[in-house]
């Protein structure tokens, strides 16, 4: 498969992204010839971890408030406890959210990444799964809520793409680029 040059989105916070849910999906990207971007609530660089221990940093690409989501094919959501917490209150993330579903994109949540999906109102009627401490969450917010490896849900206004944990990478990488090849 090829995505010939396009562009995806990875939105993260500042900090606890867990660091594998970034770095596979992105390579992943990169490999299919598409171009991954970092976007964050701040510019400078942010921290992944490995189960709540610090690992690599990252540099930011642009700025939510900044990035255009027109540009963009997708929209990959990486999960970490802290990341998906810290992002579902900073205003211009769930902002950036809202106008990319608005576009009808492909939108991939990873683990405790689709919380913020709840704060920008994109999970009513929705069929995803997450981590299983996000399932009441989700399920108070409109979605079903599955524990499976991975789900796609295309009876919507975009597809989405989740995914609960590190193990499921594989299968959610190939999905994501066979979405974003036809997108």
């Amino acid at each position: 498969m090829t995505i010939n040059g396009k562009r995806v989105a990875f939105l993260v916070s500042r900090e606890g992204i867990e660091q594998a849910e970034l770095t596979e999906p992105w390579k992943a990207v990169e490999e299919a010839g598409g171009t991954p971007r970092l976007v964050s609530v701040e510019p400078g660089t942010v921290q992944g971890v490995h189960h709540l221990k610090p690992a690599d940093t990252f540099p930011v690409d642009e700025t939510a408030a900044g990035a255009d989501p027109s540009s963009f094919a997708a929209l990959v959501l990486p999960g970490g406890v802290a990341n998906g917490d810290l992002l579902r209150w900073q205003e211009p993330a769930r902002e950036f959210v809202r106008r990319f579903v608005a576009k009808g994109r492909p939108v991939a949540p990873i683990c405790h990444g689709g919380w913020i999906l709840v704060d920008a109102d994109a999970v009513r009627g929705r069929r995803m799964t997450s981590w299983p401490s996000l399932a009441t969450d989700l399920r108070n917010a409109g979605a079903e809520w599955v524990d499976e490896q991975l789900v796609v849900d295309e009876n919507g206004p975009f597809t989405l793409i989740s995914s609960r944990k590190p193990d499921d990478l594989p299968a959610f990488c190939k999905e994501l680029v066979s979405q974003v090849e036809r997108a």
